[in-house]
């Protein structure tokens, strides 16, 4: 319950979830696919704000899941990043800090590389937060092991990811439905793509807001 992002740009910053709205969530919890993009923690996420949110766009809520034999390895992300989402496949930015024609990606890190500067930041206005979930029989440890791999899916997804400016956290759950123990560089190997995958899935889902300006990588064709 310690793990949040900074939404608080976007509507009614008075408005925070409490005890109630924890236990309404799992009320309404179910087996249905998950919805994606502007919807629960990713209502008023965005991406792309190492340059001021003026020129952000819109983050999300993501989900992907692979099976391999009898076991699944899942990820659900809220993708509220300081950093780019970048396409791993292709290199591209999918979304991200926007150039000044309010259209055209910037490229946060070519712009570092580069030498601009970026804007005042507070410590802890972003964070990607997520859990990866397998059927896998395992341990405590084993994991947090799963947890800390599924962070590689944010470095290939997120550029720059873990800033001083982020809270980056994930956390891994393990139900052991499948019965099967498996095989942990296999289980984090898949943590990881799953990740990448939600990521992108979220800003793909996404819709923009208004107010502030947050337009979605759909609307702007990048998607």
């Amino acid at each position: 319950p310690a793990a949040v992002l900074f939404d608080l740009w976007v509507g009614d910053a008075t408005i925070r979830p409490d005890a109630a709205a924890g236990h309404a969530a799992c009320e309404a919890a179910s087996s249905a696919h998950p919805a994606q993009g502007s919807v629960g923690a990713g209502a008023g996420a965005s991406v792309g704000k190492l340059f001021g949110i003026g020129r952000a766009m819109k983050g999300g809520i993501g989900t992907a899941s692979i099976k391999v034999g009898a076991i699944t390895v899942g990820a659900l992300i809220a993708v509220n990043a300081v950093g780019d989402v970048v396409d791993p496949a292709s290199g591209r930015v999918i979304a991200g800090a926007l150039a000044d024609d309010g259209r055209t990606p910037l490229n946060t890190l070519a712009a570092l590389v580069d030498g601009q500067l970026p804007a005042h930041l507070m410590a802890g206005m972003a964070t990607t937060i997520g859990i990866v979930a397998t059927d896998a029989q395992l341990s405590k440890a084993q994991a947090n092991k799963l947890a800390s791999m599924a962070h590689d899916g944010l470095s290939r997804s997120v550029n720059p990811v873990h800033t001083a400016s982020d809270g980056d956290a994930l956390f891994a759950l393990a139900t052991g439905g499948s019965g099967k123990p498996g095989h942990m560089s296999v289980l984090g190997a898949l943590a990881a793509e799953v990740t990448a995958r939600a990521v992108l899935n979220a800003v793909r889902a996404a819709q923009g807001l208004d107010d502030p300006h947050l337009p979605s990588a759909r609307a702007l064709g990048l998607a």
